[in-house]
């Protein structure tokens, strides 16, 4: 069955942060939530996260069910004697803090944008992100000047559930009406990418990264349909796809 769609995963597949400082981050936050009137001990509320955050983390990787970060910072301000809602405005303030520094290391993978222009040329083009604050994903997109090249953008807060669950790989062939055996999935988690998309019934194509490389690939077992080194190397493989059928992929 001919390929119709191709399907990528975002941060190491398609993107990557250089230089990045989650504490940095964190202590902007802390004073941007400050200064909208949430007022705490700064040692408090670092531990006070710290807690929230390890719990939420089991929660999201156990049970696959993703929770925004509004909900652990909440909790965190509230254990740091600041109650406050989950949906108070002034939280949202706080985590576009947080996560401007990270939009602003983000940099595309070398033939990222080549890639993405190639396949939208010949395929659906969709994007399945697991992220826990949807806004940064879509500024991001629009910063690095790839959100035309998607059809389909679906984001994991907004979905609900992580991949590997099924639902949000499902949700995104259903906005790209395409199915299973149609599409292809990119992505450079064995886990979450590549064990995912085949449990739906997508063919599965890992690139290594900065986060997993085939060593970690080979650890974990899964088995994807094509490998490729980068991103330049699955671009000049991008022609051959629509004639390739299930069992038609060729490792490395």
């Amino acid at each position: 069955m001919a390929i119709k769609a191709i399907l990528f995963d975002y941060v190491g597949t398609l993107v990557q942060p250089r230089n990045y400082s989650m504490e940095r981050s964190k202590t902007k936050m802390h004073l941007a939530l400050c200064d909208a009137g949430l007022n705490t001990n700064v040692d408090d509320f670092m531990e006070a996260y710290a807690k929230a955050h390890e719990k939420y983390r089991i929660i999201r990787y156990q049970q696959l069910r993703e929770v925004t970060n509004a909900v652990w910072v909440s909790e965190a301000l509230c254990n740091a004697h600041c109650n406050v809602a989950v949906d108070d405005s002034r939280l949202k303030t706080g985590l576009n803090v947080f996560f401007q520094d990270f939009i602003d290391t983000l940099e595309l993978r070398p033939h990222a944008k080549q890639l993405l222009k190639k396949a939208s040329e010949n395929f659906k083009v969709g994007l399945v992100s697991n992220f826990t604050y949807a806004p940064t994903i879509y500024a991001s997109l629009r910063k690095l000047r790839i959100n035309t090249f998607f059809s389909a953008v679906v984001i994991s807060e907004s979905a609900g559930w992580r991949k590997p669950h099924q639902t949000i790989f499902n949700q995104a062939l259903r906005i790209l009406h395409v199915k299973p055996e149609e599409a292809v999935f990119v992505g450079d988690s064995p886990k979450e990418d590549i064990e995912g998309a085949k449990k739906v019934g997508m063919q599965a194509i890992f690139v290594s990264s900065g986060f997993n490389t085939l060593a970690d690939l080979e650890k974990n077992g899964a088995k994807p349909d094509m490998v490729v080194q980068d991103l330049e190397e699955l671009c000049d493989k991008l022609p051959d796809l629509p004639m390739r059928s299930n069992k038609l992929f060729n490792h490395g």
